[in-house]
């Protein structure tokens, strides 16, 4: 009776630490969106250097990639402006300009200031020929004193 009794404790502590482990930091749904994101987010880093060195197609195979796992994450989480300003980039790295505006623009409606959605966007914007929008898209960044203004006023500059 005894062990018996020792077990049932150790099982009630055990199920309590994993309770707490697992909810500390929000739901599960949320730690594996969060898991996704960090995934993806490395595959997109790694597609940029490949770029960087000229090899568009390992690069494309590695967004495709990239795109699956944010997909898994939005899923997951829909109101994660990050997550879909990635679903937008790995879309519109992969040539779905327009899917990619959609979720770019769905992530402006959760955080109309978001940096990387509005220098992204505007460099689709510069993509698809649409300059007085991409203007739009650095006016809001105007002030930010960040490296995404920077680099959407050159590409602007350069169109």
């Amino acid at each position: 009776m005894k062990n018996f009794l020792k077990f049932l404790i150790i099982v009630f502590v055990a199920s309590i630490f994993n309770y707490n482990s697992i909810y500390a930091a929000g739901s599960i749904d949320s730690n594996y969106s969060t898991g996704f994101y960090k995934q993806g987010k490395k595959l997109v880093l790694r597609a940029k250097k490949l770029e960087k060195k000229n090899k568009k197609e390992k690069a494309e195979k590695i967004y495709l990639k990239a795109l699956k796992i944010f997909e898994k994450a939005y899923a997951k989480d829909k109101k994660n402006a990050d997550i879909l300003n990635y679903l937008g980039y790995t879309l519109r790295k992969t040539g779905d300009f327009e899917k990619a505006e959609k979720f770019y623009l769905m992530g402006l409606k959760l955080d109309v200031g978001h940096l990387g959605i509005n220098e992204y966007l505007g460099e689709l914007y510069v993509q698809t020929n649409r300059i007085e929008l991409a203007k739009k898209r650095l006016e809001v960044l105007s002030g930010c004193e960040c490296e995404e203004y920077e680099e959407l006023k050159e590409l602007i500059e350069n169109n």
